[in-house]
């Protein structure tokens, strides 16, 4: 399993964020730097109904579990899988989970760093 460390940018402009992904995208090609993995939020309104306490939790033992069906998880997790499958649905569309070459979801990351811009509109 890979640990590809998770940058999380809450705010800014469309042009920042297309700035952050032109520089890494730069040093990918000349491969200054290990892997990067960025993720964007509009606001922290969107940043905080995206990552709920439930969702965290599921972060969290997917992470330490290992890759796994959402059935597995939502066992492991003692919910019901239509609610499992509805967070897991929402975090892939996001980036928070990845799904692997077998099918099975996995958090790839260990730690989140957030930066919270106050003065973005």
């Amino acid at each position: 399993m890979t640990n590809i460390p998770l940058q999380v940018h809450i705010g800014g402009t469309l042009k920042e964020m297309g700035d952050q992904f032109i520089k890494a995208w730069k040093r990918a090609e000349a491969d200054e730097s290990a892997p990067e993995r960025h993720l964007s939020f509009e606001n922290y309104a969107t940043f905080a109904k995206t990552v709920t306490p439930r969702r965290q939790e599921l972060l969290k033992v997917l992470r330490r579990s290992g890759p796994m069906s959402v059935r597995a998880l939502s066992m492991l997790l003692k919910r019901d899988y239509k609610s499992v499958h509805g967070d897991v649905a929402k975090l892939l569309g996001v980036g928070l989970i990845d799904r692997a070459e077998t099918g099975l979801v996995e958090v790839t990351w260990d730690k989140v760093s957030a930066e919270l811009d106050l003065l973005a509109a």
